[in-house]
């Protein structure tokens, strides 16, 4: 039981009163300097039958105020004042006074949650039927099992899932994000519920995928007649989703009102800057303005700033122009991966999964190429393909003119140092056992960068300077940074080889906007500072068109069109890359 000190006021509730009050909430954590406060003072509604969005970076206090109204705060917290009021029936209730049995009633019931990360919510043991069936179980004991069954496979239709049969009987490892994040809203409208929380539902998610989920949400809260807290730090989706936006930094409200008023009329200076951030489709960039700008400056105009950095037609044309004269460093010739999946009864491979098929194309030196597409495209195949961390079926890629393909172990492993890849997760990519200074060194001390491990060192805090950090972090370890700061370190790991070529696979997309800016930023000023080459892979066309000169659309392993970024966002040839335009949140 958390220890809770709250203020209990009898509150009789009328249907001109919100589904949901919090008032002056404040929580706390422990900390070696005393209770360190996280939520402050924090206070706002929700009303029936609307969308609350509610966006900041991480670490603002979204999650937590939600958590708190379901009463899933981590045994450390502690809530020092406030209230959360829920109306159940024709009386409010205040969440925070009830017990663990009296909680257990409204969640999964009256308040429901869909979280971030469906891989992760859901039981990988136990068949996607069977967990969503549990639910409605816990609330209604005396329903057979049968009729519950049906229930199931009821709202497997409404979230519209191709096949719910095969749905109703699968593990989770049996189907796509996509699908997963479905039985998890399906889970959440299982009891009907008047509010349902979605914390970050569509963030790892593709475009097209995402435009569905919001469009499906929308579509329950009208047949349900339920509220909805949508929590995200892409302002793109909170403009198409909410009604009504708050905005929180460092557990404090910012600035709240009508999602048109915060979009079109930000009054906050931290909203101004997430709002800019965000890589547009229209204009581009000589780099992306980011929140430290607005805090910086005495003139916090949004247009003034954002006008400064506005790259003119004529200098992007006489870019494309200078890449034009330069000699490619990369070739790639009819490049395929296939994968079997099927086999006779003699064991021979009777069909295949062709994850990249006869793909073609070069890479300029000091050039940056897009790569876009769904999940399942071959993005990610491609990418380790040609650095051969996969070997490719057939097809070459040729390095500086040295057929990659060809070479032996020991050739191989010299040329990585010239190659190199920056993952996706930035919180996996490093070891939680090894100092940081250490993992950025390891790859010299493999390769016999510089003469001693003296030179290594100094070289080490070098970079660390060079992608925003302190020398002085070399000796903390990973779980001391955020996520920003742990992609900045692996990226002065990778550099640290002194590369030509890097694959940047989805290295920004687990990244808040304003972080993901400041690191666009950094591989832009890194780029023109070692004159890397990059192979940008990522699904967020927005990001892509920013910091690539030209961008591959590839679908089902094909590459289906190849422009120059400008001509391919504003005049798109292929009806696909015309589909994944039309899905970014306007």
């Amino acid at each position: 039981m958390h220890n809770f000190t709250v203020n209990k006021i009898k509150h009789v509730i009328n249907e001109k009163l919100p589904l949901l009050q919090i008032k002056n909430l404040s929580i706390c954590f422990p900390s070696d300097e005393g209770p360190l406060k996280v939520i402050d003072n924090v206070t706002f509604d929700v009303k029936h039958s609307e969308v609350l969005g509610i966006v900041g970076e991480s670490g603002s206090g979204k999650t937590l105020s939600s958590l708190s109204i379901m009463r899933l705060l981590p045994n450390s917290a502690q809530i020092k004042d406030g209230f959360i009021y829920f109306r159940t029936g024709e009386m409010s209730q205040n969440i925070l006074e009830l017990d663990e049995k009296e909680i257990q009633k409204i969640r999964g019931n009256h308040i429901s949650m869909i979280f971030q990360e469906p891989m992760s919510s859901l039981n990988p043991g136990m068949r996607c039927g069977e967990q969503v069936e549990e639910i409605i179980r816990i609330h209604h004991p005396n329903k057979t099992k049968d009729s519950i069954k049906n229930e199931v496979l009821t709202l497997f239709e409404k979230v519209k899932l191709p096949d719910v049969e095969r749905a109703y009987t699968s593990y989770i490892h049996q189907l796509s994000g996509g699908q997963l994040q479905r039985i998890m809203i399906a889970m959440a409208i299982a009891n009907k519920p008047k509010l349902i929380i979605a914390d970050e539902p569509t963030t790892a998610l593709d475009v097209t995928v995402q435009k569905s989920i919001l469009e499906l949400l929308l579509e329950l809260k009208k047949e349900f007649n339920c509220s909805i807290i949508f929590i995200s730090h892409d302002l793109g989706v909170i403009k198409k989703i909410a009604d009504r936006v708050i905005v929180m930094q460092k557990g404090i409200v910012v600035e709240s009102g009508t999602a048109q008023r915060i979009f079109e009329k930000p009054n906050h200076i931290y909203t101004k800057g997430l709002i800019a951030c965000r890589p547009p489709l229209t204009n581009r960039y000589t780099r992306l303005p980011t929140v430290a700008d607005f805090f910086k400056t005495e003139d916090n105009n949004q247009e003034s700033i954002i006008s400064k950095l506005i790259l003119s037609k004529a200098d992007y044309e006489a870019r494309l122009e200078s890449l034009e004269n330069r000699p490619n460093i990369l070739e790639v010739k009819n490049l395929s991966k296939f994968y079997p999946t099927k086999r006779s009864f003699f064991g021979k491979v009777t069909g295949f999964t062709k994850a990249v098929n006869d793909v073609s194309f070069n890479l300029r030196k000091g050039e940056t190429l897009g790569l876009v597409g769904e999940s399942g495209c071959g993005k990610s195949t491609l990418g380790k393909t040609l650095l051969r961390l996969i070997e490719p079926t057939k097809g070459s890629v040729l390095f500086n003119g040295t057929n990659v393909g060809k070479l032996n172990s020991e050739s191989l492993r010299k040329l990585r140092r010239d190659f190199q890849i920056i993952f996706q997760d930035p919180y996996s990519s490093l070891n939680p056992r090894m100092r940081i200074g250490d993992a950025i060194k390891e790859p010299m001390d493999i390769h016999k960068i510089f003469t001693n491990n003296k030179e290594r060192i100094n070289h080490v805090k070098e970079l660390l300077e060079i992608v925003g950090m302190n020398p002085d972090h070399y000796d903390r370890y990973p779980h001391q940074f955020s996520g920003g700061q742990r992609q900045r370190i692996n990226i002065a790991r990778t550099l640290s080889l002194k590369p030509q070529f890097i694959v940047c696979d989805e290295s920004v997309s687990a990244l808040d906007v304003s972080i993901q800016a400041q690191v666009l930023n950094l591989l832009s000023d890194l780029k023109a500072m070692f004159g890397l080459s990059y192979l940008f892979i990522s699904h967020d066309i927005s990001v892509v068109k920013h910091i690539s000169d030209r961008i591959l659309v590839m679908q089902n392993g094909v590459i289906v069109e190849e422009a120059d970024s400008e001509t391919l966002v504003n005049s798109p040839k292929h009806p696909y890359t015309q589909t994944l335009i039309d899905a970014i949140p306007k």
